[in-house]
């Protein structure tokens, strides 16, 4: 058996068998429907026959295949005579090689039999599989859960910076009225107010921040789910960069500058693990 897998928005099958195993892949489609949800899933099967006591390995020459060789070989070189090009003799090993000219003698398989012990075996190559999704998820649970802290972390600072630079903002705010003022006393004091509430609600965060500290606790509330979450986690991570970047533009320092491009580093980073979220 070879089992593999990769996140994926379906369920997508691809299974290499024995074809000549009756009802095979029907069966173990269906099974792998019931176990797995999502990912686009590679399954491989080899089977080797013994081979007796005698070295006899079950192969059978198939008469109508070779006669369909051998006159298809006799056109090629008749061709190829006509055409004036001289082609090299063919072995009775080139011959053999042929697809279907050789067989083995699955015919003589309980096929059957050979399908109920396959699928009896598939259980716990499943067990095995999703044992190993398991301990991969656990560990992107934590990755991103180091992540979420992250962002909480910077979204902790910038708060601080905007609770810091209130001062700053309302000196900034009567250094704009009062050079206004200066240029001119005829100010409509309507207008007036207008622009500085316009300024006010364009440098203010507070809904940012708000926004944010909603989405972290649907990101932790998500984590700490059982079923299928990859989905969810991708719209919400999309809602935590739309908040970070409106946070940049209405930055107006430094400070919030630097937290809100670490802000969007780490999302980044999130949105890049949530795609191998189920």
């Amino acid at each position: 058996w070879d089992l593999r897998s990769v996140n994926g928005k379906g369920l997508d099958l691809r299974l290499r068998l024995p074809d000549w195993v009756d009802g095979l892949e029907l069966a173990l489609r269906g099974d792998l429907a019931k176990a797995l949800g999502r990912g686009n899933v590679s399954l491989a099967l080899k089977i080797t026959r013994d081979v007796g006591e005698e070295g006899e390995a079950g192969l059978r020459l198939n008469t109508g295949a070779l006669q369909a060789a051998l006159l298809a070989l006799r056109a090629v070189e008749d061709h190829a005579m006509n055409i004036g090009v001289t082609l090299g003799q063919a072995s009775a090993a080139d011959v053999l090689a042929v697809r279907g000219v050789v067989e083995q003698g699955a015919a003589e398989v309980d096929t059957a039999a050979l399908r109920a012990a396959i699928l009896a075996d598939l259980p716990a190559l499943l067990a095995d599989f999703n044992a190993m999704r398991a301990a991969e998820g656990a560990a992107l649970a934590g990755i991103l859960t180091a992540q979420i802290d992250r962002i909480a972390d910077l979204v902790a600072q910038a708060k601080a910076a905007a609770i810091a630079r209130q001062d700053e903002a309302a000196q900034s705010l009567r250094d704009a009225v009062a050079r206004v003022l200066a240029q001119s006393d005829a100010v409509d004091p309507a207008r007036l107010a207008q622009e500085l509430a316009l300024l006010a609600v364009k440098t203010d965060i507070t809904e940012e921040i708000d926004r944010l500290t909603a989405h972290l606790q649907a990101a932790r509330a998500l984590l700490a789910e059982t079923g299928q979450i990859g989905r969810k986690f991708d719209f919400l991570v999309q809602e935590f960069l739309r908040e970070a970047n409106t946070l940049c533009s209405k930055a107006q320092s430094i400070t919030l500058t630097r937290i809100g491009l670490d802000l969007k580093t780490v999302i980044d980073q999130m949105r890049e693990q949530v795609q191998n979220v189920e």
